[in-house]
């Protein structure tokens, strides 16, 4: 069910356009919104997106992904194995400040007359370009353009091309190019899915230097020992006289361009931008770096980088747009999705993919599983590269899991339920450190990797490890349990669903497991009998012993399912249909998310559904429940589920979709769709939903495409939208490029094989096989 509704933004604030996000005046209410949702970055380095001169601001931030600071996790009543240390991304020193003087009186677009005011996101140039017209109480008119830029090419910088044009009138100009260090982030006043500010200093400064047009700051964290340099430096463009003078301190670096203004005439700064952070390399080294790759890109100038980006937004729509017609809102709303997960995971390289992105402070910069289950399936089919980087990631916190694990009495391997260096962070663990499915998780997304892009090498390697480890993990946390007719049951867990924590066989959790464990079994086995030098390093490696292997099977082939025999369901966990069922009628929508507003125990003792969690089951393990099956769930929980999170809506419009609800699906999939346009969750200052923004793409290829992949094998039922006539994608599979166009009006669909030398898929049940340039059209039957 659906608790709140869109409050659409009227076509004025944000006008339609299928290419670009547009804000044609400034609003002061929108501001912590637009701020976000203007927000640039490469995976690495993001930049949020207020303005350049620094004000009217809601919440400045610059983060490096992975940067952050360690605190220690102070509890009332500290428990064994609890999580010690909580994790914090850092706001680092600003870089893309530039104020602007004219008459010695400074430009803040919300205190000046602004005759013209244009701000775009463009999505195919990865710019956000403002352009403004400044009219002072004099008269005199001024002309401001700016292009902002964090390069996906290279990885540590960032650009800003800043001009002023005399439109009327003679003036003085002064322009202030700073990199400051702002010390804080802001509390999230109790809100859970914010931040915490740390109520100290953080980064200790390690060295400061200007030379030239070029100022250089190094830091170190207090706690965390994490360094940091970052660096700017600039050109200056115009035919008219002017000084210029650096000053810097520890905290902040100044470029002071003063410049005798004349009619007509243009002067424009040209400012680079570069972060360099690491673990172990002293302040100094990373200050070298930053010199080197200010030299680079200033020699090689602004329109340079920006001609690169656009080049690499290109190839990256040719692989992954979803293009519609017959409705330019959903077009755009969609690119803009797709384009905001190309920000955070384009050079997320050794580091995880944030819950935010690195578009605003909420979740603290944590990485969680929803990585795994909704952004992987885009990266996998468009992006396999990159969706490889972050499974590695995943492998290079085995050690740390393995810790874990140890920690809370069991064998094998627990993945932290929220992280940046791979330590679990959750302060809270009935929702936290309970979510043992995170571990079922990832291997369900390497399997998906391994099926969609025969990368068995991986699966051999890092993949083999990652098996042994967690199906270590569920064999030693289960039972067999002599009250459920010798089935192995898994006690004490939570689902994906948050409002309903520490249960008993939980179900996701459940099939989850089970599937790792076949997973496991079977690969594990596979290698010892095909792979037996690979096998004896693998067993020593991990002290792997045989009969683990049988025994992970009978695990699997024995785990307690439960299915309601009165009513036909499958049981949430054994405890949900006991409880008392939530009050929907009278709970007003001031009273959502029921998190804010009611005491853990008030809602863990109903049946309420914060996100997901059968429903979830159905769609990742949709081939071991009948069509009856996903029907009576469906029916049952769908209603009982608040959308209290983001992650909800569309997986919901997908099983929709698939039985037949199709007014249900197409709600469902546009409230996903808007869920940061609109701001749904009401929480967009924070960041943007990046898995919600994942889950937006597999509403669209999953739902109306009805694209399945169990076991690797391709099949679509299609089932467009009202709102859209026709939809087309390109999807990698093993090397080979699909392309897949489905058109309403004429109730068909045509697959064309770009690239490759064969591929054999399903529509609607009929096998095809299709070869390279020869596409094969086929009807879709039961698509209104």
């Amino acid at each position: 069910m659906l608790t709140r509704e869109i409050q659409y933004l009227p076509d004025h604030v944000y006008p339609t356009d299928e290419w670009r996000l547009l804000e044609n005046r400034y609003y002061p209410r929108l501001l912590p919104q637009v701020e976000t949702l203007f927000s640039t970055s490469n995976g690495f380095l993001g930049i949020r997106g207020c303005h350049e001169e620094g004000c009217p601001v809601y919440q400045s931030g610059t983060f490096v992904n992975g940067f952050h600071e360690t605190w220690p996790i102070v509890y009332g009543e500290r428990a064994f194995g609890f999580a010690k240390t909580g994790q914090t991304i850092v706001n680092v020193p600003d870089a893309k400040i530039v104020k602007l003087y004219v008459d010695d009186e400074p430009l803040d677009v919300s205190k000046v007359n602004l005759p013209s005011y244009e701000r775009v996101l463009d999505m195919r140039s990865g710019l956000v370009q403002r352009e403004i017209v400044w009219e002072k109480h004099s008269g005199k008119q001024i002309l401001v353009e700016s292009r902002r830029l964090v390069s996906f090419v290279h990885r540590h910088v960032a650009a800003i091309s800043y001009q002023v044009t005399l439109l009327n009138a003679d003036a003085p100009i002064v322009l202030s190019s700073e990199l400051v260090h702002d010390q804080e982030l802001p509390e999230a006043d109790g809100d859970p899915r914010g931040t915490r500010a740390f109520g100290r200093r953080v980064l200790l400064p390690q060295g400061h230097y200007t030379s030239d047009r070029r100022v250089v700051l190094s830091y170190i964290t207090c706690s965390s020992k994490m360094t940091l340099a970052c660096g700017i430096d600039h050109v200056i463009d115009t035919e008219l006289p002017y000084t210029c003078k650096s000053t810097c301190d520890a905290d902040l670096g100044r470029i002071l361009v003063s410049v005798d203004g004349k009619k007509g005439q243009t002067v424009r700064l040209t400012k680079f931008m570069t972060y360099h952070v690491s673990r172990s390399a002293p302040a100094a080294e990373l200050c070298e770096r930053a010199d080197r790759a200010l030299d680079r890109v200033v020699a090689s100038g602004f329109d340079a980088l920006a001609q690169e980006q656009r080049l690499y937004l290109e190839d990256f729509w040719a692989r992954s747009d979803v293009c519609v017609t017959g409705d330019s809102a959903v077009q755009q709303v969609l690119r803009f999705n797709l384009f905001h997960i190309c920000q955070a995971t384009a050079r997320a390289e050794s580091v995880g993919i944030p819950a935010k992105g690195l578009t605003g402070h909420g979740y603290e910069g944590h990485y969680f599983w929803d990585t795994e289950i909704y952004v992987l399936p885009f990266l996998i089919y468009t992006a396999p590269q990159i969706a490889r980087n972050v499974l590695r990631f995943r492998y290079g916190m085995l050690g740390k899991a393995r810790q874990r694990a140890r920690e809370v009495n069991q064998r094998g391997a627990l993945f932290p339920w929220r992280t940046i260096n791979g330590e679990e962070a959750s302060a809270y663990y009935a929702a936290g450190t309970a979510q043992y499915h995170i571990n079922a998780d990832i291997i369900y997304a390497l399997r998906k990797y391994v099926e969609v892009t025969g990368d068995v090498e991986f699966l051999y390697q890092e993949g083999a490890e990652m098996l042994v480890e967690t199906a270590r993990l569920w064999a030693d946390l289960g039972f067999y349990s002599a009250r459920k007719g010798g089935k192995f049951c898994i006690s004490g867990v939570t689902g994906p669903d948050e409002y309903n924590t520490v249960q008993d066989n939980n179900t996701y959790t459940n099939l989850m497991a089970r599937e790792n464990l076949w997973y496991a079994a079977s690969t594990i086995e596979w290698i010892r009998q095909n792979r037996p030098d690979r096998f004896k390093g693998l067993a020593y490696e991990t002290e792997l012993a045989v009969d683990e292997i049988a025994e992970w099977k009978r695990a699997a082939d024995n785990m307690y399912i439960c299915v309601d025999q009165e009513s036909g369901i499958h049981m949430q966990d054994d405890d949900f249909l006991e409880k008392e069922p939530w009050d929907f009628d009278g709970t007003p929508p001031d009273k959502y998310p029921l998190l804010l507003h009611f005491h853990p125990l008030v809602i863990y003792r109903h049946q309420v559904i914060k996100q997901a969690d059968i429903v979830l089951a159905m769609f990742l393990l949709g081939d071991e429940f009948s069509l009856e099956q996903k029907r009576r769930n469906f029916d049952f929980y769908d209603p009982l589920t608040t959308g209290d999170s983001s992650l909800s809506v569309s997986i919901q419009s997908i099983l929709a979709f698939e039985l037949g609800y199709l007014d249900k699906a197409r709600e469902y999939a546009t409230y996903a769709l808007m869920m940061d346009m609109a701001d749904v969750a009401a929480n967009v200052e924070h960041g943007c939903h990046i898995a919600s923004m994942g889950g937006t793409w597999m509403a669209t290829v999953y739902g109306t495409a009805g694209l399945r992949d169990y076991d690797g094998c391709i099949s679509f039922n299609p089932r467009l939208g009202r709102r859209v006539d026709q939809m087309s994608f390109n999807l990698m599979i093993r090397g080979q490029r699909l392309s897949v166009a489905i058109d309403q009006l004429k109730d068909e669909a045509t697959y064309l094989l770009t690239e490759g030398s064969g591929l054999t898929i399903e529509h609607q049940g009929s096998e095809l096989h299709l070869k390279p340039g020869q596409p094969i059209t086929q009807a879709i039957r039961g698509s209104k």
